[in-house]
């Protein structure tokens, strides 16, 4: 039966934690022994997903600084964090969690949100937030991706997302400016992430139904607000005929978007997800939301494309 709080098989991460509780938190499993942990690169990662780098991507005028607590499967040595071989266990306390400002969701369901639904599967849930179901949970992805990354890098397997799409703009120069205007107007705004993976090994990935695009599928849609992923050319591809897209001797095919057959085919693997306008509006809802959930979702979505990318390599 699948773990419904873990990733992976042969490598495993596994999330813990509410966004109003404590702490959030990870346990990374199979990672072998003697692996330096970049602090610094953590810490970046972190500082991307808090998405200070966009102005206008939030009401919060300064996110958590988030420290992150190591509890197991580390040592220092020699002014360096090593892993062990076991388990690392590590967590991100709530410092900035500010309960009382949804006091008011205690007796009542926001559209398009999680709720009403975990209200029904459960019979209780934490109102506090979201709980379970914030964002907030993803802090720990990136910390954890953070730990592989320079693994993967080691091996020439390269991961790197970006934001194409706000709204209907595709013109990053004037990704701000949208904001900034939405923001005033007390709404929200969807996006679209693109990520690239060079490096990979051509035959990266197992079919039938673990077919490697099946894989960052399943991952990618876990993000929070995600609502939609094409790799190759995707829905765009419906358009046009098969004699525009698969040049006879063209093998392998860069029309593929590096998959073919669900299997790495050696060159650059190329991906889009599309996540939705944040359901939060600040017109209607007190507390701190953000307006583009894409913009912080770059990370993450690097994040769930490393764990999936890692057990498959490691």
């Amino acid at each position: 039966m699948t773990a419904m709080n873990t990733f992976g098989d042969r490598f495993s991460f596994t999330s813990f934690g509410e966004s109003h509780g404590p702490a959030v938190g990870g346990v990374l499993d199979g990672l072998p022994a003697g692996i330096k942990i970049s602090l610094p690169l953590v810490r970046a990662e972190l500082l991307r997903r808090s998405g200070r780098g966009m102005e206008g991507v939030s009401s919060r005028p300064a996110d958590e600084e988030d420290e992150v607590e190591w509890l197991s499967g580390v040592i220092r040595q020699d002014g360096r964090l090593l892993t062990l071989g076991t388990p690392v266990a590590f967590i991100l306390r709530n410092t900035d969690a500010r309960p009382a400002d949804y006091e008011w969701l205690r007796t009542s369901f926001r559209p398009g949100h999680a709720d009403f639904a975990y209200q029904a599967k459960y019979g209780i849930r934490d109102w506090r937030g979201g709980g379970r179901a914030s964002a907030r949970e993803t802090a720990a992805r990136v910390v954890a991706a953070s730990v592989i990354r320079p693994l993967l890098e080691k091996k020439g397997v390269v991961v790197a997302a970006s934001l194409v799409q706000v709204g209907d703009e595709t013109d990053p120069r004037r990704f701000p400016e949208i904001l900034r205007t939405v923001r005033s107007e007390g709404d929200t705004v969807g996006g679209v992430v693109a990520c690239t993976v060079t490096g990979l090994p051509a035959g990266t990935g197992e079919p039938l139904f673990d077919k490697l695009q099946a894989r960052l599928a399943y991952a990618v849609l876990s993000v929070n607000g995600c609502k939609g992923f094409e790799y190759g050319t995707g829905f765009g591809g419906v358009a046009l005929r098969g004699s525009q897209l698969w040049h006879q001797g063209e093998v392998p095919s860069p029309a593929s978007g590096g998959i073919e057959g669900g299997l790495a085919n050696g060159l650059p693997l190329s991906f889009r997800c599309v996540f939705k306008p944040a359901a939060t509006l600040s017109r209607y809802y007190p507390g701190r939301h953000d307006v583009c959930i894409a913009v912080r979702a770059v990370p993450v979505v690097e994040a769930m494309t490393l764990f999936v990318l890692a057990d498959f390599l490691l």
